[in-house]
């Protein structure tokens, strides 16, 4: 099964619902896939799917918000719209620190819900294109030498020239030659990139 970016998984275990809501979508030109439980999603998932889920709160065996959570716990990134018949607050607020989109009522209104799906696909997006960002600094940053990764660290937090070299027992025009290397292999202009390359670098370190 391959799934596209803007591929919308549907769990559901009322078969009218998920079969007219697979078609609405599927007219809007979605492609979409169907389960009828979270038990049956979760033995499909696979890591690279791309796209958004749609999902019941209340279904036999796993209910929607512990699959929301387990999903968020393997470090899935896929986007979540929440629906219910049987909605509370309680139930929202737990959808929303899931990181839900939005947390929709039965019947659903077919606007709020295509503004949910347009609002997850742009979170998809800009979460790819951080990854993707963050991807490339470290391929970057894997270029530098083990002294000019410390040269970089000192320089990102504010460090002065005379202050990395008494730190690292060498010569302000031995760190002034690392700076000047290491901007080059990162292809950045200034320190402001750089801390911002640095940053990207960290934050896949700690993905």
């Amino acid at each position: 099964m391959q799934a596209k970016g803007n591929t919308i998984f549907i769990v559901e275990d009322d078969q009218s619902v998920r079969d007219a809501l697979g078609l609405l979508l599927g007219l809007r030109g979605h492609p979409v896939f169907l389960f009828a439980d979270a038990e049956s999603f979760l033995k499909a998932y696979r890591t690279e799917w791309r796209g958004c889920l749609l999902l019941d709160i209340r279904m036999p065996g796993m209910d929607g918000l512990t699959l929301q959570k387990r999903l968020l716990e393997t470090g899935c990134k896929m986007p979540v719209i929440v629906m219910t018949g049987h909605g509370n607050v309680e139930s929202a607020r737990a959808a929303f620190r899931a990181r839900a989109v939005d947390f929709l009522e039965k019947p659903i209104d077919h606007g709020k819900l295509m503004s949910a799906i347009e609002e997850a696909f742009i979170r998809q997006a800009a979460a790819q294109n951080n990854e993707n960002r963050n991807a490339e600094a470290e391929l970057l940053l894997g270029r530098l030498t083990p002294r000019e990764r410390e040269v970089m660290e000192l320089v990102v937090i504010g460090r002065h020239n005379k202050e990395i070299a008494d730190a690292l027992g060498i010569s302000a025009r031995t760190v002034e030659v690392h700076k000047a290397r290491l901007m080059t292999k990162l292809c950045v202009e200034g320190v402001p990139d750089l801390v911002l390359l640095s940053l990207a670098g960290h934050d896949r370190n700690h993905v």
